[in-house]
């Protein structure tokens, strides 16, 4: 958890780059990951020089080689910790004309650190502001992991735009609820084909560092946690920097994350490789048959992204593999025979575990569209029995543009173990949804009347739509209301206009 004064400090940094000319949010993420990533490599070079002179050993990983660059700089000074200490006009020119080169040269070579640096630039020419935020950024305490990890995802909190493809970032206690109904393992094999940010995956692997304590010391496991479990596709080079910056400061040290058109690509290689998705894939626009991949088409024949996506996780889940998936609403209920055929798959060939409704301010300021997440296993050949239904209708925060926290820090997301009063369930639906969904055999008592209910198979069949809208099911009950009969209403009527005019008659009087 940040300070407020590590908060200040950061909004400080936000404030330079604005008043330094770079303006667009995504511009300022994007150049202070730039940044992180040099001190990311000054600090590892650093690690290895350490663990060489403590050893009385050779050096085995040299980032920073010995000599000059092909500019004649020697490397030593196009680290961090060198050039940090120049004058603002000095550092400008090593920063622009000697590591950011170096940075290319790294995304090249195919270095698991520079793997998607090959198109870096600078991108703001004010040695001033270079040297400031140089500055700012090096007095912030990024020792331990957990303070980088918040340090980074503060920063993306300040991203308030959506993108042009619809993609939006997802709200951090949104995933995190997803992550705990999914319950990854530590032999899990996890994929976001729409990451983004890389805010699943992030989520995921502080689910397993603080579900399993003992990961990190078993070594099979602690491998596949670094270099095995994690995988992220985008087809913008913007967010997979970012994605990739996100995971390295949360502790992951060769993740996945890789340039793809999810859409677009055949999935032969990757049919069947994961064990489970998480995903709020972007669901604005549709593709033409002719550029979508042949083998998602044969799963639904539409044109709608969101529908492709659906179809795309069934076929990178291995049998026995389980998603949590944020869709729009029209997914659930929408009546051409691609949305029909999707849900009659998902209803009878897999098993639909649930559908939670998501309240329709939710993504504000990003978008106002009303979503849902569903929970399904993949299995082949059916499986789905009583579906769960949970109806959200508050999520910690006022649903409008501000997004306001509505309870103390302490009671806001899906904390398992949070036990909230009725005013504060109001305010937070979240750890309820996790206690209900952890006991779902109490759920068959509830009436249809209740927040959340199950639904048998055969009914969602009977719709002959596999129709899967909360409201297709919920009953509204409604209170009964005594009315006085119509005379004495009117009764009433009279006398009122009978006062009326009597006290109309006395001001008369009164103005003579």
């Amino acid at each position: 958890m940040l300070t407020g004064p590590i908060r200040s400090q950061i909004d400080q940094i936000w404030n330079a780059f604005w008043s330094g000319g770079v303006s667009n949010p995504l511009a300022v993420i994007e150049q202070l990951t730039f940044l992180l990533f040099m001190k990311r490599l000054d600090d590892l070079h650093t690690l290895e020089e350490n663990k060489a002179r403590t050893l009385g050993i050779a050096m085995e990983r040299r980032i920073f080689p010995e000599g000059n660059d092909p500019k004649g700089r020697p490397y030593v000074d196009l680290r961090w910790s060198r050039f940090r200490h120049f004058e603002a006009r000095v550092m400008m020119e090593v920063v622009d004309e000697h590591v950011f080169p170096f940075l290319r040269a790294l995304g090249e070579q195919g270095s698991s650190y520079g793997r998607h640096m090959k198109d870096a630039r600078l991108g703001f020419s004010n040695p001033n502001l270079l040297a400031k935020v140089v500055e700012m950024l090096d007095a912030i305490p990024m020792d331990d992991r957990d303070t980088k990890g918040d340090v980074f995802e503060y920063m993306l909190g300040k991203i308030a735009s959506a993108g042009q493809n619809g993609q939006f970032r997802t709200p951090r206690h949104i995933i995190q609820l997803m992550v705990h109904l999914t319950g990854p393992t530590p032999e899990d094999v996890i994929c976001d084909p729409a990451v983004g940010t890389c805010g699943f995956l992030v989520a995921a692997g502080e689910y397993l560092r603080d579900t399993f304590p003992q990961l990190m010391r078993h070594d099979t496991h602690r491998r596949h946690f670094h270099r095995g479990m994690f995988h992220g596709f985008d087809f913008d080079a913007t967010m997979l920097r970012i994605g990739a910056m996100n995971m390295t400061l949360h502790g992951v040290e060769d993740p996945d994350v890789s340039y793809r058109d999810s859409l677009a690509e055949d999935h032969a290689t990757d049919a069947g490789r994961y064990s489970l998705i998480l995903a709020n894939p972007p669901f604005a626009g549709s593709l033409d048959y002719d550029t979508t991949a042949r083998d998602l088409l044969k799963v639904v024949k539409t044109k709608k992204t969101e529908l492709l996506f659906l179809a795309l996780f069934l076929r990178l889940l291995r049998t026995g593999g389980r998603a949590a998936v944020i869709v729009p609403d029209g997914v659930l209920f929408g009546s051409s025979k691609a949305h029909k055929d999707l849900r009659r798959t998902l209803v009878e060939d897999h098993k639909l575990d649930a559908v939670i409704k998501l309240p329709s301010g939710v993504f504000r300021p990003y978008a106002g569209v009303s979503c849902a997440i569903l929970l399904f296993t993949k299995t082949g050949v059916g499986g789905t029995g009583d579906v769960w239904f949970y109806d959200m209708a508050a999520d910690g925060f006022s649903l409008d543009d501000k997004r306001t926290p509505l309870l103390e820090e302490g009671k806001l997301g899906p904390v398992p173990a949070l036990a909230l009063g009725p005013e504060e369930h109001a305010k937070n639906n979240l750890p309820d949804i996790l206690a209900r969904w952890k006991d779902l055999a109490a759920e068959a008592d509830r009436p249809r009347t209740a927040q959340s209910f199950l639904v048998p198979k055969a009914e969602i069949a009977a719709t002959g739509a596999w129709d899967l809208s909360l409201n297709r099911y919920k009953q509204v009950e409604h209170a009964a209301v005594d009315h006085a009969p119509p005379r004495e209403i009117i009764a009433e009527l009279r006398q009122i206009e009978a006062e009326i005019a009597e006290g109309l008659d006395r001001l008369e009087d009164m103005l003579g």
